[in-house]
């Protein structure tokens, strides 16, 4: 990991994935104070929250720690600004490519860029474009995913690239001996969200973690598209109430787009306001049944509510033991 951590300054390398409302101040300071790397959520947030919440976190940590952004967010520009501001170190951009200029300005701002590649072509072309780390990110994760496995992008991505930049393996990963092996496969580090969801210092409510607590693999399903027109990216989520009610959200803003109500921008920009608001409504509120339960097939996994400091120490120490016993072996 010594790629990794040197990359973000932290002890371990090992990321907290920005989950929008579970991925602020307090679970972002906990990873980065336990030797990991936090990233606060930015999701839908105005400039004005960024700046608050970005200010909160470094009231309770002195370590690194970085924003993560959707790259379809209408001020993304101004977000960029918030973070040159507090000389955010770190940004991730996520949620597709990144507009022009905005690597650049990322990095004139004295930031690393760090971006998601779905696949070997776009990971080459961000490569290219200057950014100083990728995350490929398989469909097992939470929340929005793309086509393609975990292991087939390491196996596609990390011997092409892994010698040349900084890469985190995201999606599915639960426990330090799969680390291990995307480890040794070249990888600088991986980043994981559902196994840090439960964690002490959460702020998510009760019935989000007893949720979690009580799913296995299978619980943890990808939304479906209804409208081919309607370019929706899928989210993993635990399947409930809320699960049906995005399938009516989509023909809702289909029509939309039918009658000349939106434009193909707005319609994306609706449809990911609706997940910001059920998401809310489950991780805020407790609505676990209306709600959005955005996890990865790694829920599984979930089996207590623990430290963030413990749960970053047993991941640590079962890919040491992994990596150990491997070496004994050869």
């Amino acid at each position: 990991m010594a790629r990794g951590s040197a990359l973000l300054g932290s002890e371990v390398a090992i990321l907290c994935g920005a989950m929008s409302w579970v991925s602020e101040r307090n679970l972002v300071s906990a990873v980065s104070n336990a030797g990991g790397f936090g990233l606060i959520a930015c999701g839908a947030m105005t400039p004005e929250l960024l700046d608050a919440e970005i200010a909160g976190t470094k009231a309770l940590t002195t370590r690194p720690f970085g924003v993560n952004l959707i790259t379809m967010h209408p001020q993304l520009f101004d977000l960029i600004a918030v973070c040159a501001k507090h000389a955010v170190t770190h940004i991730v951009l996520a949620g597709g490519l990144p507009p022009k200029g905005s690597i650049e300005a990322i990095k004139d701002a004295g930031a690393k860029v760090i971006c998601f590649a779905p696949a070997l072509s776009l990971a080459k072309k961000l490569h290219r474009s200057g950014v100083n780390a990728l995350v490929i990110e398989g469909m097992e994760a939470g929340g929005h995913i793309g086509p393609v496995a975990t292991s087939v992008l390491a196996q596609e991505i990390l011997p092409e690239l892994a010698s040349e930049l900084p890469i985190f393996v995201a999606g599915g990963i639960g426990r330090g001996e799969t680390i291990a092996a995307y480890l040794e496969m070249g990888a600088a580090g991986v980043q994981l969200g559902t196994r840090f969801v439960c964690a002490t210092e959460s702020i998510a409510h009760p019935a989000f973690k007893k949720a979690f607590l009580r799913a296995n693999a299978r619980d943890a399903i990808a939304s479906v598209q209804i409208d081919p027109r309607l370019p929706v990216i899928p989210v993993r989520a635990l399947k409930n109430a809320g699960t049906e009610a995005f399938t009516a959200k989509q023909r809702e803003v289909a029509q939309m787009l039918d009658e000349g109500k939106v434009d193909m921008g707005q319609a994306q920009l609706e449809i990911e306001h609706y997940w910001a608001g059920a998401l809310r409504r489950a991780v805020i509120d407790g609505d676990v049944e209306n709600g959005s339960l955005m996890a990865g097939q790694s829920v599984g996994m979930v089996t207590s509510e623990e430290p963030v400091a413990d749960i970053i120490a047993t991941l640590v120490r079962e890919a040491a033991g992994a990596l150990a016993s491997r070496r004994e072996l050869a």
